[in-house]
């Protein structure tokens, strides 16, 4: 068969396959730290593979959670800051992990954009590669969709998926009791839920992304694009530990509607709201937006980005665990008889 001089290429529909090649070929070494016992072949294959008992594991169960960074994404894209953005992709997935008891095995991850950028996606591939480092999982393939016309130049999606592994009979929630206590763990910031909202409040004050924020010692943007904090690590540590009945990550409906998600029938949560500061960053977003408590707090994390349900004789002894890994923790409520989230004290 002759090629014909004047005959279309892929490139000419606008899909450059040397383009995601050197990609492939950039990320590579990035992906490749990230490796852990159980990776037996990763990137370039059809598909990867992952041995569980090589991972340690006699009787496992797979536990698996996807998740993006909603229009986090925007701001990143608009500020050209796209170098945490994978870290919030890696941990909004394995901080949901987590809370059901499970480690972290492996992560891929899905870019799709109208004209792939090597620069751009690299970056934001090294990220998450970061992110896959910090909580021991391995990156162990992804796909980078280039497709014309689906996307404004220079804007791109992102799509992330986890999957963990546990022992059988351990996974959590398990035993949430009357009288247990709630640990809160502090937040890095908004993390990654509620930017639609925050997107309208900085609209709403007029300000651009490289304004001075007004409760940072940063630019508007940079402050907001901190990447959600990895509480993988120190809530596996406390889960070894003993005494914790379950993990709530603090996401999309806030403390308000995330709590309830792992409380058995017939019991609820009461929280003091003076147990701990609210953060500058959220002070600014409820004023400036004229938001109610009640809505502030089944938004946004109010400074809480984890919960832990544990036995109150093991609450110290936890407390002090997490706190020698780096965490800030705030006894922030107790378990009782009734049903969802109540509050005590006032926030705003």
């Amino acid at each position: 068969m002759s090629d014909r001089k004047d005959g279309l290429t892929y490139a000419d529909a606008g899909v450059d396959i040397d383009a995601g090649n050197a990609l492939v070929d950039r990320i590579k070494p990035a992906a490749k730290r990230t490796a852990r016992p159980g990776v037996m072949a990763g990137l370039g294959g059809f598909g990867a593979l992952f041995d569980l008992g090589a991972a340690g594991y006699a009787d496992p169960v797979l536990v698996a959670a996807t998740d993006g960074v909603g229009t986090k994404l925007r701001i990143a894209i608009d500020t050209g800051q796209l170098g945490g953005i994978g870290i919030d992709l890696v941990a909004m997935c394995v901080n949901d992990l987590v809370c059901q008891g499970a480690e972290p095995l492996f992560f891929l991850d899905y870019f799709a954009t109208g004209k792939l950028s090597v620069a751009q996606a690299a970056q934001v591939i090294e990220g998450i590669a970061e992110g896959c480092a910090r909580s021991g999982a391995a990156l162990i393939g992804g796909e980078t969709a280039e497709m014309p016309g689906m996307y404004n130049n220079g804007d791109f999606d992102l799509a992330g998926f986890a999957v963990g592994a546990l022992e059988r009979g351990t996974d959590l929630p398990a035993g949430v009791a009357d009288g247990d206590l709630l640990l809160g763990l502090g937040a890095d910031g908004v993390h990654s839920n509620g930017f639609s909202l925050v997107r309208r409040v900085v609209e709403m004050s007029g300000l651009g992304w490289d304004a001075p924020a007004p409760f940072a010692d940063a630019a508007l943007g940079t402050a907001l694009l901190t990447p959600t904090r990895l509480y993988v690590r120190p809530a596996l540590a406390a889960i070894r530990a003993g005494g914790v009945h379950a993990l709530a990550h603090i996401t999309g409906g806030g403390l308000t509607e995330n709590l309830p998600r792992v409380l058995p029938e017939g019991l609820g949560a009461e929280i003091d709201l003076g147990a701990w500061t609210l953060p500058p960053a959220f002070r600014w977003l409820a004023e400036t937006g004229g938001m109610a408590e009640s809505e502030l707090l089944k938004t946004f994390n109010a400074g809480i980005g984890m919960v832990l349900v544990v036995a109150p004789d093991r609450a110290d002894a936890l407390t002090d665990l997490l706190e020698d890994a780096g965490e800030t923790v705030f006894r922030i409520g107790t378990v009782g008889a009734g049903a969802g989230v109540t509050y005590r004290g006032r926030m705003l």
